[in-house]
């Protein structure tokens, strides 16, 4: 509903509505124990029915600020799962608990340490499934000086499948290895000595799961500005840099870069030890501890 014109904002009411109405009839004659909802605008109509009805339910915030939805509904939860301890101090009188986020089963296992890596050493740039364009072109504008300077370094960079072809033919350096998608993300983490990203709760996730330190560069259109509080959320663990997209993105972040590309201790000092992913065990802990 937000930012959409007034007509849009009438019909999404009346779906919601009606989507509320329709479970609210399917739950009494068929009534679940609990329901478990991630937050977001596709949770509202069984969020809201359940609370409704009096039906027990969870919640999981995966960003570190809650969205609309969750801070509607956290206090009448039976528990709040959080992503990130930012998000516990955002929901007051919820019943929280910090479980982290959800990740695929490829990062449930152990990862190399980053002291353990030797050259040449890798700078993976992954800008989301679909690329993300301002990130490549400040890539394709600092990676030629920057890796002529640090012979020991590659660049791996996702860029997405349309911005690949929107790039084909530009010039770069011969180890600025440019592809549309990476598949084994998690191998192209544990490759890595450093990593410039966006910052989505699961790459968070994932990055801690790998224990890789970053250079965030928040989506600026995100809704409730969430990347931009993940970011901070990581910096403030000792996880991450943030790099506000803005005008002279590329300076600043080959400002960034270097540094830490020319001393290991400094890389090694933003990569924290691989953190094991218990999500999905603690959640369905407390599932089990109500259930019975």
């Amino acid at each position: 509903m937000v930012g959409r014109s007034p007509l849009r904002v009438a019909t999404s009411a009346w779906k919601l509505w009606r989507a509320v109405a329709q479970l609210k009839i399917i739950w009494r004659r068929e009534r679940p124990r609990v329901v478990v909802g991630t937050g977001g605008y596709g949770a509202a109509p069984a969020l809201l029915a359940a609370r409704a009805l009096g039906i027990p339910y969870f919640l999981h915030e995966s960003n570190a600020a809650p969205g609309a939805l969750v801070k509607l509904v956290a206090r009448k939860a039976r528990r709040v799962w959080c992503g990130m301890e930012a998000a516990r101090t955002l929901l007051p009188g919820a019943d929280c608990r910090v479980v982290g986020t959800p990740v695929r089963e490829v990062f449930l296992r152990d990862f190399r340490p980053v002291e353990s890596l030797l050259p040449p050493y890798r700078l993976l740039v992954l800008g989301g499934s679909g690329g993300a364009r301002a990130i490549n072109e400040a890539m394709l504008e600092l990676a030629p000086a920057l890796l002529e300077r640090l012979p020991e370094w590659e660049l791996q960079h996702q860029a997405g499948p349309l911005e690949v072809e929107r790039l084909q033919g530009r010039s770069r350096h011969p180890r600025h290895i440019l592809v549309p998608f990476i598949t084994g993300v998690d191998e192209a983490m544990e490759a890595a000595s450093l990593v410039v990203s966006r910052s989505g709760a699961s790459t968070c996730a994932e990055l801690k799961a790998a224990g890789r330190g970053a250079l965030l560069v928040p989506l600026p259109t995100s809704a409730g500005d969430h990347q931009r509080r993940n970011a901070l959320a990581m910096a403030r663990e000792g996880r991450a840099l943030v790099i506000e997209q803005a005008d002279g993105l590329a300076k600043r972040l080959q400002t960034a870069l270097q540094p830490l590309m020319e001393d290991p201790a400094s890389r090694q000092a933003l990569s924290r030890p691989p953190e094991p992913n218990q999500a999905v065990r603690l959640c369905l802990e407390d599932l089990a501890d109500y259930l019975g």
